[in-house]
């Protein structure tokens, strides 16, 4: 301990440019407790977003009924750009259950990483650009999705269909809307 404080006042003493003989090694006392150090005040929590602050992933992550897409969305890295204001997406979000209809196994293969180009397959086969209101849907009407595949609208007595799947409501977001469906919509090269 002694050679070890030695050492030290002859480095600070080199440093302040005091000789040997200048510098005292006090020992510190046996009993030095910290000093005390107020801590940050907690930071405030962030104040919701309001329904037209919301990004197309606010309402997935918002609804217990999409947990799945999400989890879905967040392993394939497509958050990030989900969640950009500037976007104008239009997204047929299948609920939990939609997903628990796909054969046993399906949505935790997928959700392996080594299956991550396979999952954004499936994921990009949900989205399109730009917005597409429901008003605006037409029967018959083809859609061209994010990969590449188009697929069908179905209108008959005010009920509207995206391929065999209904959908059961639509919540605009500040970069597009999304369709809650009661089906995964599996693309061609999938089946």
């Amino acid at each position: 301990m002694k050679r070890t404080i030695s050492l030290l006042s002859l480095a600070f003493a080199g440093m302040l440019g005091c000789d040997k003989q200048t510098v005292e090694a006090t020992p510190p006392p046996a009993t030095t407790a910290a000093p005390a150090v107020a801590a940050p005040p907690p930071e405030p929590p962030a104040a919701p977003k309001k329904d037209s602050e919301k990004t197309v992933v606010d309402v997935a992550v918002g609804s217990p009924d999409h947990t799945t897409l999400v989890a879905a969305i967040v392993s394939a890295g497509l958050a990030p750009s989900l969640a950009s204001p500037g976007g104008v997406y239009t997204v047929f979000a299948p609920t939990n259950a939609a997903f628990a209809k796909l054969p046993k196994g399906t949505v935790e293969d997928l959700l392996k990483p080594e299956k991550k180009d396979a999952l954004t397959a499936v994921l990009k086969h949900h989205a399109c650009v730009p917005i597409i209101q429901l008003k605006d849907m037409k029967d018959g009407q083809l859609v061209p999705m994010s990969d590449g595949q188009k697929l069908t609208l179905h209108v008959k007595d005010g009920k509207v269909m995206v391929e065999n799947a209904h959908i059961l409501a639509s919540v605009k977001a500040m970069n597009g809307i999304v369709h809650v469906i009661d089906e995964v919509l599996v693309p061609a090269a999938a089946k």
